[in-house]
C-alpha cells in the first residue's frame, strides 16, 4: 500500500502548490483511489509534477460536501474517463455555509455529467473487494468545536447547524481515511468495525477551539484505546493542536504535507 498527498494547506516541496483543501492518492494491490479532490486543480498540477498518472485511478472518494474536498472533482473528470465517484447523496444535495467571519457558501459545484459514474452511499458497505465505506457515523463522543461555525440551509431557507450526515469515511487493508473528521475522530474510529493500523486525514481540530486540557485528554484516549494505530494529519488540524497532541502521543502522531509519500 502507498499513499501520496496531492493537495494540502502545507508543503515542504517548493515545486508543489498549496491550498486550503485535501487530496490523497491511495494505491493498493487491487485499487487506485483518489481520496477527495481538494478545492481546485491544485492536485492535478501537483500530480503532474510528481509524475503521477491520474487517468488510471479506479475510484474517487468524496468524504463530504464541502468545496475544499470536492471542488476539484470537475478537473479530475477531465483527466480520467472511467473512475467511479463514491459520495453521499446528502453531500450533493446539501447547501453548506460557514459563519467563520462573514456568512459564506462552502458548497461544491457538482459536474453535470456524473450520473453514470456515481456510487451513492447511504449505509456502511463494501463497494469493491476489500474497499469499505462507513456512513451515518453515530455521534457518541464529543464533536470538534469548530463545527459550531458550520451550517446547512434547510427547506425553509433557514441556516441550521450541520449534523454531517453527508460525511463518509473509507477503509481498506488497515487504512482509515477521515476526510475532515467533522463527525469526530473517536466517532469515526468507533464506527469502523475493522482493525485500523493507520488513520489519515484532517481532524477538524482548529487552533483556538478546544482547550489544551481537552486536546491532551483526547490524545490520551487515542493512545489508550488505539495503542498500535498510527495517526497522520494536516489540513484542518491546527499547528498548535498538533504540537499539543504530539506531546502526549509521540511517534504515534505524525504530520503530512503536499508531496508526502508513505509506503
Amino acid at each position: 500500500m502507498k499513499w501520496t498527498v496531492l493537495s494540502d494547506n502545507r508543503s515542504n516541496d517548493n515545486r508543489l502548490s498549496t491550498e486550503h483543501g485535501l487530496s490523497i492518492l491511495l494505491e493498493t494491490k487491487r485499487h487506485r483511489i483518489l481520496l477527495d479532490t481538494g478545492a481546485s486543480d491544485v492536485f492535478v498540477r501537483n500530480a503532474e509534477v510528481l509524475g503521477i498518472d491520474l487517468s488510471t485511478v479506479d475510484y474517487v472518494f468524496i468524504s463530504h460536501g464541502h468545496a475544499d474536498h470536492a471542488g476539484g472533482l470537475r478537473y479530475f473528470l477531465n483527466q480520467n474517463q472511467q473512475a467511479r465517484v463514491i459520495v453521499s447523496p446528502d453531500a450533493m444535495s446539501g447547501k453548506f455555509y460557514s459563519k467563520r467571519g462573514n456568512l459564506h457558501s462552502i458548497m461544491t459545484v457538482w459536474p453535470e455529467d456524473l450520473k453514470d459514474r456515481l456510487i451513492t452511499i447511504e449505509r456502511t458497505c463494501e463497494i469493491a473487494d476489500g474497499l469499505y465505506v462507513i456512513a451515518h457515523i453515530a455521534l457518541i463522543h464529543p464533536l470538534p468545536k469548530g463545527n459550531q461555525h458550520l451550517f446547512v440551509e434547510d427547506s425553509n431557507g433557514d441556516y441550521v447547524h450541520d449534523d454531517f450526515r453527508h460525511e463518509l469515511a473509507l477503509y481498506t487493508d488497515g487504512f482509515l481515511f477521515t476526510g475532515c473528521a467533522h463527525s469526530g475522530l473517536e466517532n469515526i474510529l468507533a464506527a469502523c468495525p475493522y482493525p485500523v493500523k493507520f488513520v489519515v486525514g484532517g481532524f477538524h481540530l482548529l487552533d483556538g477551539q478546544e482547550s489544551e486540557e481537552e486536546l491532551l485528554e483526547l490524545a490520551e484516549r487515542l493512545k489508550k484505546h488505539y495503542p498500535t494505530t498510527r495517526f497522520y494529519t494536516s489540513h484542518c488540524t491546527g499547528d498548535n493542536v498538533f504540537e499539543v497532541m504530539k506531546e502526549m502521543m509521540g511517534e504515534q502522531l505524525q504530520s503530512f504535507r503536499c508531496g508526502t509519500t508513505m509506503n
